[in-house]
């Protein structure tokens, strides 16, 4: 039997030693991976619509006009964008999955930033019950805001037609409220939209918008970029 020097138990003992503490400090040094945001199932309270890197789950819209659509990182805070370029008409992106998305009693938000262009840098067409609909952020010239449409009238003629500026360059938050009762919007922390649907007829504008279902989110002649997008159950 072949016998140790004691002292060979201390030198192994006191290179494990270093070792195990040089692995710890190299760990502790090295940063963690960033968490890649989940895009949740049908089943859970929130969907995130947006994973931050890809388009996954979007499809260009099929609009005659539609353009290729990105996701780039021009800004200073570091965060990506999808960005929809400008065209002769309507260009945007449509939610693939439809099973995902409830019709009703749900609340939709989202990122939306105006880059150049004079009209609508986010038309939002959702779901509502048996229907569908669009809340407009910029059209007409660069200010209306409402829905197309409530009993066949658009943004710019029914009682939900409301005039904001905006400015380029600058992110607006959009929210979009639907239960059984109302669609309610939003636009940052004022209150666009009040909308009780009881009696009243809602659906699209005629025309291509109908290329944005079952979700979509549109722009008019104007390049615009959209993140953050979030679909929770109420």
């Amino acid at each position: 039997m072949k016998i140790f020097h004691p002292g060979f138990f201390l030198r192994t003992f006191a290179l494990s030693s270093l070792l195990a503490l040089a692995g710890g400090l190299l760990a502790a040094a090295a940063p963690a991976p960033a968490a890649k945001p989940p895009v949740a199932s049908a089943s859970d309270p929130e969907l995130l619509l947006f994973d931050g890197e890809t388009l996954a789950g979007w499809k260009p819209s099929a609009f005659d006009t539609q353009r290729e659509v990105k996701v780039e990182n021009p800004f200073r805070d570091g965060r990506s964008a999808i960005i929809i370029p400008t065209s002769e008409y309507l260009c945007g992106i449509t939610w693939a999955k439809a099973s995902s998305l409830p019709r009703t009693n749900y609340e939709i938000s989202l990122d939306a930033m105006r880059l150049d262009g004079g009209d609508f840098f986010c038309g939002l067409t959702f779901p509502v019950g048996k229907s569908d609909c669009t809340f407009i952020v910029g059209g007409w010239g660069g200010m209306v805001v409402g829905l197309s449409n409530v009993d066949g009238m658009d943004a710019s003629e029914n009682e939900t037609s409301a005039g904001m500026e905006f400015k380029s360059d600058r992110w607006y938050r959009i929210r979009v409220r639907v239960t059984d009762e109302k669609i309610e919007a939003w636009i940052d922390e004022r209150q666009m939209v009040d909308l009780e649907t009881k009696g009243k007829f809602i659906g699209l504008r005629y025309g291509d918008i109908k290329l944005s279902l079952p979700l979509g989110i549109a722009t008019f002649q104007t390049r615009a970029a959209v993140r953050d997008i979030r679909l929770r159950r109420l």
